[in-house]
């Protein structure tokens, strides 16, 4: 039975081949290839010889997703639309800024959250993807943008920043998804460092218990999206299941277990949510927690929702403000590659002719 090299945490290549009685300094060659030189294919890891490449194929295949759609916005920003074997696809977007790369990843193919400004759950879940093809995604970025030619013209990037706020929900795709983690993480991997990577959920509380007691630093962001339990569920149905004064205590408990600060994801939809009294009522609702931060988001409209609009400048300057006042830190953070259409899912449902 064969085992996808990218599913294979750093420490448990040597036992590995120990059994296979080959020797344990080829694990060191492996993780070079796999996670320095970014091979796709096994037949470039060359400092490895052809037998054993042969079986590394047989036993440890690789299987690199192929750019199926690239949208490359204006500000440096591509979507990327990835094939997956069995026929399914996921996006992965790459940001590039002054000398930094953020990858958002995703861990679902489609979504069964349903929120109401998302693209990605318009056609509900697919399946769950595999610790590996979430590390995939991370190494067909790599493969693409921290290339040797690139590096020697100047413009090749290694990973920075990594955020869990692709297709799916994270947390409902939990092993899978900080084996994924674990491994992006591992200092023989691509060593990422615990916090340059944000974990984003819509609100799963059992998730929050199971991150605290991995004693990991990885950031933690929630979607929030309202003040109150009857717009946050017209938004968010997972607000039904887990309405906010059971998330938030989910939130209070694994601040005061893990000493880290959660950030609050807030779309701002025209008329619906961006009001100076619902920035007054999220106000008072997050001065419950510890400490905690807040990134106002302008809504990136989507097809299957063309009631929900952009709030203007003005307004969301003043919810903005309302929050500050209230001793809230809080960012309005401006969406990059908008003209690619910026919101999950929509690369993907434009390829399967929605």
């Amino acid at each position: 039975m064969s085992v996808p090299a990218w599913s294979i945490l750093p420490d448990e290549w040597k036992p590995i081949l120990a059994e296979r009685g080959l020797r344990p300094f080829r694990a060191d060659q492996i993780l070079h290839a796999l996670y320095r030189d970014y091979i796709q294919d096994w037949d470039a890891a060359t400092t490895l010889p052809k037998d054993f490449r042969e079986t590394l194929k047989r036993e440890f295949p690789l299987s690199p997703p192929r750019v199926v759609a690239r949208d490359d916005s204006a500000d440096g920003t591509a979507k990327l639309l990835l094939g997956l074997e069995g026929g399914d696809s996921v996006e992965t977007v790459v940001i590039p800024a002054q000398g930094r790369l953020t990858q958002c990843v995703s861990t679902q193919v489609g979504c069964a959250m349903g929120c109401a400004f998302c693209a990605s759950g318009s056609r509900g879940l697919v399946r769950s993807l595999s610790a590996d093809e979430i590390v995939a995604q991370v190494m067909a970025a790599q493969s693409l943008f921290a290339t040797p030619e690139n590096k020697r013209q100047g413009s090749g990037l290694c990973l920075t920043n990594l955020v869990v706020m692709g297709m799916g929900e994270p947390f409902a795709n939990y092993d899978a998804t900080l084996r994924a983690l674990k491994l992006i993480n591992a200092g023989k991997g691509p060593n990422l460092g615990a916090r340059h990577i944000t974990l984003s959920t819509c609100g799963v509380v059992p998730g929050f218990e199971r991150l605290a007691a991995e004693g990991l630093q990885f950031e933690l962001s929630v979607s929030l999206h309202a003040p109150n339990d009857e717009l946050r569920s017209s938004l968010m149905p997972v607000n039904r299941r887990w309405p906010i004064g059971e998330l938030l205590a989910a939130c209070r408990r694994y601040t005061r277990a893990t000493g880290r600060v959660i950030t609050f994801e807030y779309t701002l939809v025209k008329g619906v949510n961006d009001s100076r009294e619902c920035a007054a009522e999220l106000a008072r609702r997050l001065k419950t927690l510890p400490s905690c931060k807040v990134n106002l988001i302008p809504l990136s409209p989507v097809e299957h929702r063309p009631d929900l609009e952009t709030p203007d400048d003005a307004t969301m300057l003043a919810f903005l403000d309302v929050l500050m006042r209230a001793g809230i830190q809080t960012m309005l953070r401006r969406s990059r590659g908008k003209d690619t259409q910026a919101a999950c899912g929509q690369l993907r449902l434009r390829n399967l002719g929605c």
